[in-house]
């Protein structure tokens, strides 16, 4: 059973603390780090690391990423009540679900099995229906649900994939982050109309490359 004790929002408020003194000034982003415990979507293990602002390991080799860097890129999408967003990457789940907590509606794109049944389960336990799970190749999206008014790709690669752009609404934006192992940058383009995108550059960080295919078994 998931506990949410005194201690762990004794932690949690510390965090929000020190991302509001990092620059994260959305209210709406940091209210949802506030109902969304981190160490629900961490192993027991590292629970005593939860509300440290770094990142983290979970299965398939990946992490859960660092606090700030998941209210950075929360803060650049600029979520409102109810959009739809596209999500490539899912992980441990936390960033869907601060996602689903400002009342966006989700669809998120996991290629790692174990990853794609571990946190589908754990929506399920935290009741995040709102939050819709795919085991696919995040390179090709979900057309079939497109358009995205909102898209957040949680990999790096050395540009954004067409599909991705051909998927964001007009008047949608996509933040990702673009560059190699070297070093990235995050992006934020918004789709100006049918041909016409516009890309503002901000802080460089540093993500696990964003792979094609599906990974079945770790």
């Amino acid at each position: 059973m998931l506990e949410d004790t005194y201690r762990h929002k004794g932690m949690r408020r510390d965090l929000i603390a020190e991302l509001r003194q990092k620059g994260i000034d959305d209210e709406r982003v940091l209210e949802a780090f506030w109902r969304t415990p981190r160490h629900f979507f961490i192993d027991k293990a590292f629970e005593e690391l939860a509300y440290q602002d770094q990142a983290l390991p979970i299965e398939a080799a990946q992490t859960i990423s660092q606090p700030y860097t998941v209210a950075f890129q929360t803060q650049l999408l600029g979520v409102k009540p109810k959009e739809k967003v596209l999500e490539i990457g899912t992980g441990s789940g936390f960033q869907a679900a601060i996602l689903a907590v400002l009342g966006a509606r989700v669809y998120t794109i996991e290629r790692h099995q174990i990853l794609y049944e571990t946190v589908t389960d754990l929506f399920e336990i935290i009741q995040l229906p709102q939050i819709r799970v795919y085991f696919k190749d995040g390179f090709i999206g979900l057309g079939e649900f497109a358009p995205f008014d909102k898209i957040l790709v949680t990999a790096a690669a050395a540009e954004i994939p067409a599909p991705l752009l051909a998927q964001l609404a007009i008047g949608g934006c996509l933040v990702m982050p673009v560059g190699d192992e070297k070093g990235q940058t995050m992006q934020r383009v918004s789709r100006i109309s049918e041909l016409s995108y516009q890309t503002e550059e901000f802080a460089q960080f540093r993500f696990v490359p964003l792979l094609r295919g599906k990974n079945y078994k770790d």
